[in-house]
């Protein structure tokens, strides 16, 4: 039986449903791999389907980068940041400034948008921290802890380099919680963790950048043989780097319930503090087999609508610095 050339999905809004065409959905984009099985284009754009209403929220008003890869996991891959001209009049775009000119980027606001860049072989959404409508100011603050000296195509353990994430994690909400911000985790999918902390969207990215350097000062301080804010690799040994980086302008983060571009399909999905205790948890652990159950679980509940100033937290962490 020959392969289905094309197939259509009906997505979108209930007051504006679209008809999308999803080609070739039955072509491997992810290989059979240690036991898991492989997963087509088709089973990429359902997954994406299934878990809009869960991924919708972090998406809406954020220009996007595009990790596309049209041949799958074996062929070569692409960071999309301009919309291409073919892309329907109904994807969202906004054209942003750089040094040498502007950008379109991509904008999801539907379901539809969603299926749509899934058949355009998007496999990894990555998000700004801000909004179209307030493009300088970010309403998200991101740390991303990731286990010392474990390159990201190698798989990670619940035992051994992710114990080290576990642990820098809870160091960090520890210190989090006592600066009075709400924070919470996500597994990457990849090899770490991501913390993520609300905030308010008033303070520009170089505030809050400064702000998340001295945080991971202080943490760093705290435990200088396991945690280190060193940007060199060859400066960091073993200890595991709180990486801030993200906290830019033009800069972005994996957005959450998104797929990566790595063997078996792994999830970045959101948990909770409690799931991140449970040894049985590491980076990987989600694939688009089973995030969807954990999405109905709705793990970061009302935390994300619960913005904060830094302006406060600034005066605790500089009384924590003494």
């Amino acid at each position: 039986m020959s392969a289905r050339a094309s197939r259509t999905v009906r997505a979108g809004r209930r007051t504006v449903l679209r008809t999308v065409q999803v080609h070739r959905p039955d072509k491997v984009l992810f290989p059979a791999h240690d036991g898991t099985p492989a997963y087509t284009k088709g089973d990429l754009v359902d997954y994406y389907r299934s878990v809009a209403a869960f991924m919708l929220p972090h998406l809406r008003g954020r220009p996007l980068m595009l990790q596309r890869q049209p041949d799958g996991l074996d062929g070569p891959r692409f960071m999309q940041k301009n919309t291409p001209e073919h892309y329907p009049e109904w994807i969202g775009r906004v054209e942003l400034p750089k040094e040498d000119g502007t950008v379109c980027h991509t904008v999801c606001e539907d379901t539809a948008g969603l299926v749509y860049l899934a058949d355009q072989a998007c496999l990894t959404f990555h998000r700004w921290l801000s909004r179209t409508g307030s493009i300088d100011t970010p309403d998200r603050l991101v740390f991303d802890l990731d286990p010392p000296g474990a390159p990201e195509e190698s798989g990670t353990s619940p035992d051994g380099t992710f114990a080290a994430v576990r642990r820098a994690a809870r160091r960090l909400a520890e210190l989090l919680d006592e600066l009075r911000l709400p924070s919470a985790p996500m597994t990457t999918g990849s090899r770490g963790v991501h913390v993520v902390v609300p905030l308010n969207g008033r303070q520009d990215f170089g505030a809050v950048r400064q702000f998340a350097h001295d945080v991971a000062d202080v943490l760093a301080a705290a435990h200088p043989d396991e945690l280190t804010t060193a940007a060199r690799k060859k400066d960091r040994g073993d200890r595991l780097y709180l990486d801030v980086q993200r906290n830019a302008y033009a800069q972005t983060a994996v957005a959450p319930f998104t797929v990566r571009a790595l063997p078996g399909a792994p999830v970045a999905v959101p948990i909770t503090w409690e799931q991140l205790d449970d040894p049985a948890v590491d980076a990987r652990r989600w694939t688009i087999a089973d995030a969807v159950d954990q999405a109905r679980t709705n793990p970061w509940e009302g935390l994300m609508g619960r913005g904060r100033a830094l302006g406060p937290a600034r005066r605790r962490l500089a009384a924590l610095r003494g």
